[in-house]
């Protein structure tokens, strides 16, 4: 997950960055359609977000779902919380703007794991991020999203300018489906970040996932 291009006039091929749903009511029905999801294509990885959940119920969930993700060769990221992504031994850790800033983080989750930031629509920050370590920066949203009312607009110049400028991978974010991800995808970004989705496609998701990785094969080879 926290690979950087190996040059900026060398496209590597998109891929998945699946975001689990909010609320899982039901941990081990969720673990086995995730399960079905990740073996149906190339995943980068699995954010684990549960907002509003306790720390025993996100434990439960990381103890759950982590193996899942780790026997198809998923990297497991927890949004938001540092300190229970390094004590619970996840791959990484997403941040936002708001929450821990980026060095604390670093310094509890350590130099190997990864650590990625959200920057909506900030080139500035963004910057900001990739020189102080960070192993992705995540932008958006490019599309009104259906699991988050207050987004930030981003339009696709800002995918464009980081992938021609730069060589840390970047994560577009935001209302994205099989249907609309096409431009995201040729305008440079490395990452699709996807929650509904995938969940909510309606031929369900180990569909979406392989409909995902078409598009990216597709874009790859253009």
């Amino acid at each position: 997950m926290n690979e950087s291009r190996s040059g900026t006039d060398e496209r590597t091929r998109c891929r998945l960055y699946l975001i689990t749903p909010e609320k899982l009511p039901d941990l081990q029905a969720f673990a086995k359609r995730l399960d079905e999801t990740l073996g149906a294509g190339d995943v980068a990885c699995l954010q684990l977000r549960l907002k509003g959940a306790d720390n025993t119920a996100i434990a439960m969930a990381v103890n759950t779902l982590m193996p899942i993700a780790h026997k198809h060769d998923v990297a497991f990221l927890l949004n938001d919380r540092p300190d229970l992504a390094a004590t619970l031994g996840c791959d990484g850790v997403h941040i936002g703007p708001d929450d821990m800033p980026y060095e604390e983080a670093r310094s509890l989750m350590g130099a190997d794991a990864t650590v990625g930031v959200t920057c909506k629509n900030s080139r500035h920050l963004a910057m900001d991020m990739a020189e102080a370590g960070a192993d992705y920066v995540a932008f958006g949203a490019f599309f009104p999203s259906p699991t988050k009312a207050d987004t930030t607009p981003c339009d696709l110049e800002e995918l464009a300018i980081w992938s021609e400028t730069t060589n840390v991978p970047c994560v577009a974010i935001g209302g994205i489906t099989v249907e609309n991800c096409r431009p995201l995808v040729e305008a440079g970004a490395d990452f699709i970040a996807t929650s509904s989705g995938v969940w909510d496609y309606p031929q369900g998701p180990a569909a979406a996932v392989k409909a995902f990785n078409e598009v990216f094969a597709e874009s790859h080879r253009v």
